[in-house]
This record gives structure tokens, sequence and C-alpha cells, in this order.
């Protein structure tokens, strides 16, 4: 599969129930402006905007990006 060229987005994958995705803002100060629940199996596509400078995945989730593949560790 050849690499996007332009907006690059990324997927993440809830390996469980309740998997938090929360967006935070640019700017002076980084605030909460989106939050997004996923259960497990589901797919969220995404992408950094004028407006998301960070996002923040809360629970066991594959977070696929064009730099590779990263997954979350449960430390319960």
């Amino acid at each position: 599969m050849d690499k996007p060229t332009g907006v690059e987005y990324f997927i993440i994958k809830a390996e469980e129930n309740g998997v938090n995705v929360i967006g935070l803002t640019r700017g002076k100060d980084t605030r909460f402006h989106h939050s997004e629940k996923l259960d497990k199996g589901e797919v969220m596509i995404a992408q950094f905007t004028e407006h998301t400078s960070a996002v923040k995945v809360r629970g066991k989730a594959r977070i696929i990006t064009p730099f590779g593949e990263v997954q979350t560790i449960d430390e319960a």
C-alpha cells in the first residue's frame, strides 16, 4: 500500500469496551475539546486539525499511524 500524501490519518481500534479517545486543543492553553467512547472492535479514523494538537487514548487499543503501530498496555 502506498503511503498517503497530504493529510495523514490515524486509526484507533478498541480492544476492549469503554476505550476513551480524547481530543486536545491547540493554542496557549491545552484543553479537552472532544471525546468518544469506543467498544471492543470499533474503529475510529481521525486526523490532527487546526483545532486538535494531541489525542489521548485511555483503555486497551491499537493505534495505527503512518509512522507505525502502537498498542496501549493494561497496567491493572
